[in-house]
């Protein structure tokens, strides 16, 4: 996505701009160009050498070193990012002040900017930031963070640099065609629990992994996202809204809560299909215990099947082995539009895994397509999968 993308990242004079090196190490490693301009207070806190060998390009901060430099960088830029924005920066930006380089070129850029704020909490809820911050948003200009936490002055509160990682997910969606962005999508992801008693439960070894590139690829291609997932140990993506769900039943209920304002859903969860046929409230002493009983969880796609839905239904079908005939059936019987198939007996993509294989069927006039990808990272298979739905969407 950033290969040989033209990155100008300003650095303002915040105790922060320390943390500015990871985040160039990002943009490196994914094949960016960063051209680095730094306001004069920004050298108090790096050096520019230390800036200009991370970046591998010159730093640049006197205005008068070149003539029309600034132009020359607006011009050339495919993105424009603030790391970190200090409230002095935030405020001239706002009101068009442009008294040196960074503030200069700033307003001759046309295109995706994106700023990361860091300062006091009493800075950041000041009335005149929050009115300039107010205003940027109204224009267009994308904001991450600050985040809530221990500040450099040893006060608690909201004025804490964005994770790197982050900052650079937002640059990478701001760079990304916005393709999806007329569609509202619920995803489900991860495995579910059903408890024995407070302590115990049963699930599976669903890792979340697929649902949450799909979440993360959808939201970059400018989709409203809402993901449904079970518990996991991965972060979540920058999505409109995450649902914690726990137990069948709870993913069943939020799906139903969400189908009608979704115009795609895809389970890409893995529901426990069973649970014990009786619960405690308290822990149960492990000699008590001679047999589980259990019995059927509900089937959210079946039971989501029996409502009249304009929502376009993907499902997934993990099976030991490539089971065409099984998720064929599925197909059916579940009203979709779309199956994904993936063989969990492979190595390569077994649960857990960060790479996965799959086989997308549909159905074109009346028949069954059988589409098989490579085997890719996680997140391009989403791609790919979101790519066909959007194509089987437009084909109506």
């Amino acid at each position: 996505m950033l290969k040989d993308k033209k990155i100008v990242l300003g650095i303002t004079g915040s105790i922060a701009a320390h943390k500015i090196f990871d985040l160039i190490k990002l943009f490196k490693e994914a094949g960016a160009c960063i051209y680095p301009v730094m306001t004069q207070k920004a050298t108090y806190f790096l050096t520019p050498l230390s800036v200009e060998i991370a970046c591998g390009n010159k730093v640049l901060i006197d205005m008068f070193d070149s003539p029309l430099q600034h132009i020359e960088l607006a011009k050339k830029a495919d993105l424009f990012l603030i790391v970190p924005a200090t409230a002095n920066f935030i405020n001239k930006y706002a009101i068009g002040i442009a008294d040196d380089l960074l503030t200069t070129a700033a307003l001759a850029y046309r295109g995706p900017f994106i700023i990361a704020p860091a300062m006091n909490w009493r800075m950041y809820e000041s009335p005149q930031v929050q009115k300039s911050i107010e205003y940027l948003r109204s224009i267009g200009v994308i904001f991450v963070g600050p985040e809530k936490g221990s500040l450099a002055c040893g006060e608690e509160g909201k004025g804490r640099l964005a994770e790197s990682n982050k900052i650079f997910e937002m640059a990478i969606n701001a760079l990304t065609e916005k393709d999806l962005k007329d569609e509202r999508i619920l995803i489900t992801a991860g495995p579910t629990r059903q408890y024995l008693d407070p302590i115990r439960f049963i699930t599976n070894k669903s890792s979340g992994k697929m649902g949450y590139a799909l979440a993360k690829m959808a939201s970059r291609r400018g989709a409203q996202v809402k993901l449904i997932s079970g518990p996991v140990n991965i972060n979540p993506p920058l999505v409109d809204e995450l649902i914690k769900v726990e137990t069948t039943e709870e993913m069943l209920k939020a799906v139903m809560d969400n189908l009608n304002s979704a115009s795609i859903l895809i389970m890409a969860s893995a529901p426990l299909d069973f649970e014990p046929v009786e619960t405690f409230n308290r822990k149960l002493p492990k000699n008590s215990i001679k047999s589980i009983q259990l019995k059927l969880c509900p089937d959210i796609l079946k039971e989501i099947s029996k409502i009249p839905s304009k929502t376009f239904k993907v499902g997934f079908s993990a099976e030991w082995g490539l089971n065409i005939d099984r998720a064929k059936k599925k197909f059916k019987e579940k009203d979709l539009k779309m199956i994904v198939l993936n063989d969990i007996s492979v190595e390569q993509s077994k649960m857990g895994s960060d790479y996965n294989q799959v086989v997308m069927i549909y159905k074109k006039e009346g028949k069954f397509i059988e589409e098989k990808t490579p085997l890719l990272h996680k997140e391009e298979i989403a791609n790919y999968i979101l790519s066909k739905i959007k194509e089987l969407i437009i084909e109506g």
